[in-house]
This record gives C-alpha cells, structure tokens and sequence, in this order.
C-alpha cells in the first residue's frame, strides 16, 4: 500500500514539475523569444515610442484626420466584449443604423441628403399627416425613453416641462393609475406629443454654449437643424421618399462586429472615409486636397491585409495601424 502511495506521489510531482513548471517557461520562452509582438498583446507605438493601443483591439476615432472603426455594442471596452445581439426584425437596429447614415447620406450625384431632411423636417408633415415629432414618439416609444434617459440635460428638460404642464402631468396620472408620481421617463411620449404642438417643425436638442464667466454649459432648446434632425429623423425621410436613389454605403461602416472589438475595416470602407480624411487633412496642412487625397489612397494600398496571404477575401485596413501612418506623415492632432 505505502509503495502504491508513493509511486502517486512521484508522479504527481513529476506531472506538476512538467505542466505548471517546464511547459509554461518553455512556451514563455518561445513566444517572448519567436513571437514577441503576439505574446505581449500585438501593442503599438506612437513616434514618441509610447503605447498607443493593441493592434487587435479596436479603440474609437472621433476626429474627421483619422479613418473610423466600425461601430461598438461594447464601446470599444476589451473588458467588456459584446455583439448589439439585435435582430433584424428589432427597430433599434434600424434607428442606430439609420443614425449613422442620416448625416453622411448622399444622392447618386454627391450632393447631400442632410440639407434635404431639413426643409422635410421644417415642414412638420409625416406621410401626410401633421407632427413628425409626435409621430416619431408615438410609433417608437423605446426610443423616446432612451433620449430622455440619454442626458441629464434631457431628463431636468423634461422634468421642467412636467413643472409647467401640471395638467398635463394629471391627466396621464388620470390615465395611468398605478403610476402615481411619474418620472422623466414615464412622461417622455407625452412630453414629445406635446412639444411637437407647442414647437412645430422643431425638436428639442441639446446646445453647448460659453456662458459669461467662461464656463461651457449645455442646454436644451428649440431646433430644426443639425446633426439630431439628420440623424434622428433620417429613417422617416426615408419612408416619405422611397424611390430616392442614394449611394451605397458599406455595410461594415454601420454595423458592429460580434466581439465589437474588431480592429480592422474593409478597403471598401476605408475608401468611403478617404474624402472626408483627406480633405481635413489638407486644411490641417493648407495643401491640395487631391493631393492629399492620392497620398493617402496609396497608404491604404500598402497597408491593406486578405485572409490566406490575400489569395481569398475581402482587403482589410487596420484602423489604428494607418491612423499611426497619418499621424506618423501628417503630424498629430489634439486628440482622437
């Protein structure tokens, strides 16, 4: 029995010498030694030699100098990798992609769609029928939640309007029993239905202002231009104008990937941003934007990737790599 016992004994140590100790030095050593970029997390250096990123983990650009990365159900956090999981079928995914598009959208001709969903907007008119923001807020209440809970500025906003509207805020009580003290939240549908009677052609958007002493403040007010008006209302113009013919958009650029971490973007893409990176870039630099626009078409070429070598697939930039190269050839700007 005692011999029995040891012999376990002797080879549990030698199991635990070998799995704990001599296989992971010995793979620590081939990948510190062969594999030294991949086992240090494939980290990138800015001109200055710092870390600015892992060239496997998307991080967001904001900053019309650089390429941007296909959009993040996780928002960009490693720690917290996730698809969006929403179905075809679910409107969120319409109302975000549909976001997306509004302001860049163009017609066959280059022309933009914004300018358009403006004077549509001003109109106040939605398949013929008066109110677009009511609309909106009826046929997607989900969506008028989010906005109110989007923003502090949107909830004391909101919670403001309930203070000037007491009658309002009763009859919904009236018609709600079991809500007895109503949030923001609550009163969102009705707050829309009636701020599109009181503002017609107009939707509440937040405005950052410098106020006297110098300080930045945000507020809430009246609009019926900009980016919330192009985006927001972009779906419904749409429906109001089906037989529009726009340019296509790829699909990378406004939908998210299944770990929403991914750092590459199709050729296809990059190519979609190139006008809008070159032509920043040329103002930056004071040079010509054809110019400019020729150099960094030839910079995506060299820096593009294909499944098997490039024998199969489609051609993939890394975000954060050709970012690096603008910086790297152009100079840096303030911020991402």
């Amino acid at each position: 029995m005692l011999q029995i016992f040891l012999k376990s004994i002797t080879l549990l140590v030698f199991l635990v010498v070998i799995v704990c100790g001599i296989y992971p030095v010995t793979i620590w050593i081939i990948g510190q030694t062969v594999f030294s970029f991949q086992a240090n997390g494939s980290i990138l250096t800015g001109s200055d030699g710092k870390p600015v990123g892992s060239k496997l983990i998307a991080q967001p650009f904001t900053k019309d100098e650089y390429f941007q990365p296909r959009p993040s159900a996780a928002s960009y956090d490693a720690a917290a990798s996730a698809s969006s999981a929403l179905a075809a079928s679910n409107y969120a995914l319409r109302d975000r992609v549909a976001r997306t598009i509004g302001p860049i959208a163009q017609y066959q001709n280059g022309q933009a769609v914004a300018p358009d969903i403006e004077k549509w907007f001003q109109q106040d008119s939605f398949q013929g029928k008066p109110n677009i923001v009511a609309q909106w807020a009826t046929m997607h209440n989900l969506l008028a939640k989010a906005w109110v809970a989007a923003d502090p500025a949107h909830a004391a906003y909101v919670d403001n309007w309930m203070k000037t509207h007491p009658a309002v805020v009763a009859e919904f009580v009236k018609d709600n029993p079991t809500i007895l003290q109503p949030q923001a939240t609550d009163m969102a549908v009705v707050f829309f239905q009636n701020f599109s009677q009181e503002n017609k052609g107009n939707f509440p958007s937040s405005i950052t202002q410098t106020a006297l002493n110098g300080k930045t403040e945000v507020s809430v007010k009246p609009v019926n231009t900009g980016s919330d008006i192009q985006s927001i209302f972009f779906d419904m113009w749409r429906q109001d104008n089906p037989d529009v013919a726009l340019q296509n958009i790829p699909g990378d650029f406004v939908t998210t990937s299944a770990s929403g971490l991914d750092p590459d973007i199709t050729l296809q893409n990059a190519e979609f941003q190139l006008n809008r990176v070159a032509n920043k870039w040329a103002v930056d630099l004071g040079r010509n934007p054809v110019d400019v626009k020729n150099e960094i078409e030839q910079m995506l070429q060299q820096n593009t990737h294909a499944p098997l070598g490039g024998l199969a697939g489609e051609k993939f930039v890394n975000v954060l790599e050709v970012n690096l190269e603008l910086t790297k050839r152009y100079g840096a700007v303030s911020s991402k």
